[in-house]
């Protein structure tokens, strides 16, 4: 049984997602497997694609991303790739995690090397992309949605007309957002969760090793957040969930419905979420998928949150690839992705 301090510790990060909702429609392939160029390394291929620096000018500094673009077309479709929660970068890697998975890198590289351009970016705070005096009680969710919606419109200035979101985790939920207001090609969520927040830290928190007086605790915090009130004084082992700094983005962040976003969304969507997730679960993908008809959902047997397939039923397997950059993306959700982009997915 886990203790107290290592559940709450690991709350925020694995957000695991369980019950019960109606039936979606399944896509089940075939896909023509395409091969990825490189996939399980840092470098890149620079005759296959362009690689350019971005630059997104935001109040108090720049946001700094990457742009792969096919070097042989001219106006190729772009999918901007928007990392997951926590300070997760452009490439998909996290400081809180020994060494490099690479992930997003992977997808975009993969994506590159046929006919899909693509950009990623740092968000606000995380790695290249420092704001100066950024202070966390002062961040809100709708920060993260503004900065997808420049990225947006800076392609359209750059000549690009087909403009997809792909946003994986926690981005999907900011791409889905910023799909509301902008006019977009289509949106993929990768591993993205079904539930506004509170009912997946509720159940990650029911879930938990912790004592029973802390989960109900835990919960009248959550209760106390959706009245947008704030907590003075957390429990020591809650502290790190609710410290009084975070508690402005939470009260933020709890606003959002993913499938609420989902029904009002006026582009083609693809769900797509894999088996071996250790954060998120298929019942998550499915409920997305069933806030209107006609979104595709594509469920990869054994990919894991980091986009890596692991057949392995060992949790400390699937945790190790998180930290395996020669592991490569599954070549099966790169030709979803393409399929779904190139209008060939049915």
């Amino acid at each position: 049984m886990k203790s107290p301090q290592r559940f709450i510790a690991g709350i925020v990060s694995l957000l695991v997602a369980s019950i019960p909702i109606a039936s979606a429609r399944v896509i089940k392939g075939p896909f023509s497997y395409l091969p990825s160029a490189i996939a399980q390394t840092d470098s890149i291929q620079p005759a296959l694609y362009r690689q350019q620096e971005a630059e997104l000018a935001i109040t108090g500094g720049i946001v700094k991303g990457t742009l792969f673009t096919p070097a042989t077309m001219k106006r190729p479709p772009v999918v901007l790739i928007i990392a997951g929660s926590g300070p997760t970068d452009r490439d998909g890697n996290s400081p809180l995690l020994p060494g490099k998975n690479n992930s997003l890198l992977q997808l975009a590289d993969s994506l590159a090397t046929h006919g899909i351009a693509s950009l990623r970016y740092d968000k606000r705070g995380i790695a290249k992309s420092q704001i100066k005096q950024l202070r966390e009680e002062e961040m809100r969710f709708s920060d993260g949605v503004d900065d997808a919606i420049g990225w947006i419109r800076w392609l359209r200035q750059q000549g690009f007309r087909k403009i997809y979101i792909a946003g994986h985790s926690e981005g999907s939920l900011v791409g889905l957002s910023a799909a509301q207001t902008e006019k977009i090609s289509g949106f993929i969520s990768i591993a993205g969760v079904g539930r506004p927040i509170d009912a997946v830290l509720r159940e990650q928190f029911a879930a938990g090793g912790g004592p029973d007086s802390l989960k109900k605790l835990a919960g009248r915090y959550l209760d106390t957040l959706l009245m947008e009130q704030r907590i003075a004084k957390p429990h020591p082992l809650l502290f790190s969930v609710f410290r009084p700094s975070v508690q402005p983005y939470m009260i933020s962040w709890l606003r959002y419905d993913p499938q609420a976003l989902m029904r009002t969304l006026h582009c083609p969507a693809l769900v797509v979420q894999g088996t071996n997730d250790l954060q998120v679960k298929e019942i998550d993908a499915r409920m997305l998928a069933s806030a209107k008809p006609r979104i595709k959902l594509v469920i990869f047997q054994q990919m894991n949150h980091v986009l890596k397939k692991i057949d392995s039923p060992v949790p400390a397997v699937n945790i190790a690839s998180y930290s395996n950059p020669k592991l490569p993306v599954m070549t099966e959700l790169v030709s979803a992705i393409t399929q779904f982009v190139t209008g060939k997915l049915n």
